[in-house]
């Protein structure tokens, strides 16, 4: 089969994912094969790539939003022919505290999508079946696949968020999830308040119904309840605080963060302010998430690549070039 392999962390301007042929991976007793329809591109996809995040295995295959058809491995409950989705968690240990007491997303036995075990950027995929989740008809392959991280885990992030229907809320920085998530804010009446770097951005932030919409220099024009950041920026996080009314919250929607630097107690923690950190997402926030984007007919912007330009997608991403999210189609 054809994937795009990742050998040795680097740069994303070097290049660094082979496309090549490799042998087709076969499904194991608990397992699904499943034939790659298509793989959201995620940020965190970059980490990987660039070594941000450190390597667990010689070498993967990066990709953690599948789309994908069960070819092999189905059961009474998961048929062969079935489509469906996988995201970041690829499975968990299911005895831990965590796992017993219904956090998963906080297991000490994770397995990642893309990271500890091979992902979506390729013709073929394996995923346990117990962590793939049927997609809805009426949701085709290119909108299905940036839901099911970017998506998942901005829901995930309202949630910690504390997000309730009327609140105002910050979105700090507009890529992939945030542009997910306005849908979800609007159809819960929520003013959306956005900062971030980029004319495009805030073109399409201002496009899709934002309230107010400003450079990540510029402050929002009123307190806000909640917030969101979603840069790897600690100079976001301290933004977002800034802009929060007392017992606001924000929620840090970043799998990595370079730092966050001093800020004044006084000004903008104190007052009952809260910074919390967003860690994966469960199986559940999955389900309500996708049931929830067939409610709202949620279908986000896409730009398409084809697998051989894995690389190219991953280098738009980084220099924002892409308004919603990245898709690379087999």
């Amino acid at each position: 089969m054809k994937a795009a392999f990742l050998g040795r962390p680097q740069p994303i301007a070097n290049d660094p994912l082979t496309i090549g042929e490799i042998p087709k991976p076969a499904s194991g007793s608990r397992e699904v094969l499943l034939r790659v329809r298509a793989c959201g591109v995620c940020r965190t996809d970059l980490h990987i790539v660039e070594g941000e995040l450190p390597s667990v295995l010689p070498g993967v295959i990066p990709g953690h939003q599948i789309v994908g058809e069960v070819v092999q491995g189905g059961s009474n409950e998961l048929q062969n022919g079935t489509r469906v989705g996988v995201s970041w968690i690829a499975g968990t240990d299911g005895t831990c505290l965590y796992c017993r007491r219904g956090c998963e997303n906080l297991c000490d036995g994770l397995a990642y999508t893309g990271y500890t075990v091979n992902g979506g950027y390729s013709e073929y995929a394996v995923a346990r079946r117990d962590f793939v989740f049927p997609l809805p008809p009426d949701l085709d392959d290119l909108h299905a696949a940036p839901l099911l991280c970017a998506g998942i885990i901005g829901l995930r992030s309202l949630r910690v968020a504390g997000v309730e229907p009327g609140d105002r809320v910050g979105l700090f920085g507009f890529g992939s999830s945030a542009h997910l998530v306005t849908s979800v804010l609007q159809a819960w009446g929520c003013p959306i308040y956005v900062s971030t770097r980029g004319e495009s951005h805030r073109k399409l932030a201002r496009q899709l119904g934002a309230t107010w919409v400003g450079t990540e220099a510029e402050r929002p024009p009123v307190e806000l309840d909640r917030a969101v950041t979603f840069a790897p920026s600690g100079e976001v996080v301290v933004a977002a605080l800034a802009s929060l009314r007392k017992g606001g919250v924000v929620a840090i929607n970043a799998i990595h963060l370079d730092r966050i630097p001093q800020f004044d107690y006084d000004q903008l923690l104190w007052g009952e302010r809260q910074i919390r950190s967003v860690a994966n997402m469960t199986r559940q926030d999955a389900k309500d998430f996708l049931r929830l984007a067939g409610e709202i007919k949620l279908r986000p912007k896409v730009t398409v690549f084809p697998l051989d330009q894995a690389n190219q997608a991953l280098k738009a991403l980084k220099s924002d070039q892409i308004d919603g999210a990245a898709v690379i189609v087999p």
